[in-house]
């Protein structure tokens, strides 16, 4: 008596097909699971026998050999709970032949009772499932909304193992999942800029990093706002794109933190780690590598409060994903790539008192301390920096002013969002989605320069020293500003802007 049922398996938020095989032999009664199944797959076999007991269907009296194939790529999770289950009764006879079994996947925890509870990593292995020639799957009901965003394949949500039972023995069908539409609904209120009282510099430092996707750091004195600011960031982001909703979803999905309720996420993340965060909480790691804080701020924002305090080892991890968009994590085991494209967002004191070059406070640091302090935050991720802002104490009048004094995150997100569909209208095609991801093969033609922007550029390089990495950069913020200000052509004052950003690592780290 064998059967053969398909299921599905996950590598980070890559999908690969499982096959179950369920052979029941007649032998000295036994049960055994092969094909490098994890502790929680072994465990399948007291929960499946229990469900079929709990729900009225024999258990085969015999020895069990279920093989998860391929039998060389580990098996984690609960999730073959449910192709087990099915394998059983189809190896028993008790689905009818013509029952939909060789074309369907079966994902599902089933408990005691006989109810299935949610899974993690739905959403990416339906994605995947249509590529491997399956017409249709069976899912937990909990997954149900996830499952909604999936295309080219029916998708069926069972609630209990009599719901599916009855389903395929033709008794009581199951109605298929609805197709989830993106866009529309009520977005969650977010924190709004008009909040924040003074601080002009930096609120435009912060559009022109929204608007062209540009990391940012920001330096102050504690007290001055930089986490406020930073807070208020997704207010005046532009909407996410499908394509980029379903990314973000499906590495959710696959971490199990995907809201019962929510089909696609539509906010662009905001993550904000504690500067205890360790290299592997903060890239992703692990025995079975998994997504860390910077591929959970794919396609939002990655905010580092206190940046030098983070441990040095986390800092220089950054500089792959800043440069590439993608975080590769290698093991004895695996090697696997999380998407990890976002927007860095960082804010740090300017020495450890956090009053060095205070206006009003006396710094209480000697200058080795200050020189130390500093000096924690290497060069080459300065250099993949694109803007740095000094965040200077608020006054009284500023801060007693009426709320409605300050301009509003609706008022500039209007301008970072037509910013944007001036950069999609002239990278269209290109795959190049925002000007900070700007190759340095497309800068020739997409930053032009007025005679008079280019002659300063000129003395700026020889007169800074910079880097190529910093030349690049400083092009393509002054392409946002210039895009900001409607001009097809980088002017004087575009420039002019986008080298102030650049010049204040200077005044702290004195780089010649």
């Amino acid at each position: 008596m064998l059967s053969t049922i398909q299921s599905l398996g996950i590598l980070g938020i890559d999908p690969y097909p499982v096959t179950v095989e369920v052979n029941v032999a007649r032998a000295m009664p036994a049960f055994d699971i092969v094909g490098l199944p994890d502790a929680a797959v072994r465990e399948s076999r007291e929960r499946v026998r229990s469900v079929l007991s709990n729900c009225g269907y024999p258990f085969p009296d015999g020895r069990i050999v279920v093989n998860l194939a391929p039998a060389d790529v580990k098996k984690a999770g609960s999730l073959y709970d449910l192709p087990i289950l099915v394998g059983l009764l189809a190896a028993q006879g008790l689905l009818p032949e013509n029952a939909p079994l060789a074309d369907s996947a079966f994902i599902g925890e089933v408990s005691l009772s006989g109810g299935l509870r949610r899974v993690c990593g739905v959403l990416p292995m339906l994605l995947g499932a249509a590529g491997t020639g399956m017409r249709r799957a069976f899912i937990p009901a909990a997954n149900a909304a996830e499952a909604s965003a999936a295309r080219g394949i029916e998708v069926f949500p069972v609630g209990s193992v009599g719901e599916l039972v009855s389903h395929l023995r033709g008794e009581c069908a199951l109605p298929p999942a609805g197709t989830a539409r993106f866009g529309g609904g009520p977005q969650p209120p977010l924190p709004d800029f008009a909040d924040v009282k003074g601080q002009g510099p930096a609120k435009r430092a912060l559009e022109v990093a929204a608007a062209g996707g540009h990391n940012l750091l920001m330096i102050g004195a504690p007290g001055t706002g930089k986490s406020m600011l930073a807070k208020r960031l997704p207010s005046i982001l532009p909407d996410m794109t499908e394509e980029e909703s379903i990314e973000t979803t499906k590495i959710y999905s696959a971490c199990g933190m995907l809201a019962p309720d929510l089909p696609l996420i539509r906010t662009r993340p905001f993550r904000a780690p504690h500067h205890t965060v360790s290299p592997a909480g903060l890239c992703g790691g692990g025995p079975v590598p998994r997504p860390g804080e910077v591929s959970l701020a794919h396609n939002g924002v990655l905010f580092l409060d206190e940046l030098p305090e983070f441990q040095r080892q986390a800092m220089e991890a950054l500089r792959q994903p800043l440069e590439d968009g993608v975080l590769t994590i290698a093991r004895a085991g695996a090697r696997l790539s999380y998407p990890s494209r976002f927007m860095l967002v960082a804010a740090m004191n300017p020495c450890p008192c956090g009053y060095f070059g205070h206006p009003t406070r006396r710094c209480s640091c000697p200058p080795s301390r200050v020189s130390s302090y500093l000096g924690r935050v290497s060069g080459p991720l300065l250099d993949r920096i694109d803007l740095n802002v000094e965040v200077s104490p608020v006054t009284y009048a500023q801060l007693s002013a009426r709320r409605d004094a300050e301009e509003s995150s609706a008022a500039v997100r209007l301008r970072v969002q037509a910013a944007r569909e001036r950069q999609n209208a002239r990278y269209a095609g290109t795959g190049v989605s925002c000007n900070a991801r700007l190759d340095p093969s497309m800068l020739a033609e997409a930053c032009p320069l007025d005679p008079e922007a280019e002659r300063m550029l000129g003395l700026v390089f020889e007169k800074l020293g910079l880097s190529g990495r910093a030349y690049d950069r400083i092009l393509k913020v002054a392409r946002t500003i210039a895009d900001l200000d409607g001009s097809e052509r980088i002017r004087a004052p575009h420039l002019s802007e986008a080298v102030q950003y650049r010049s204040l690592d200077r005044k702290y780290w004195n780089r010649g």
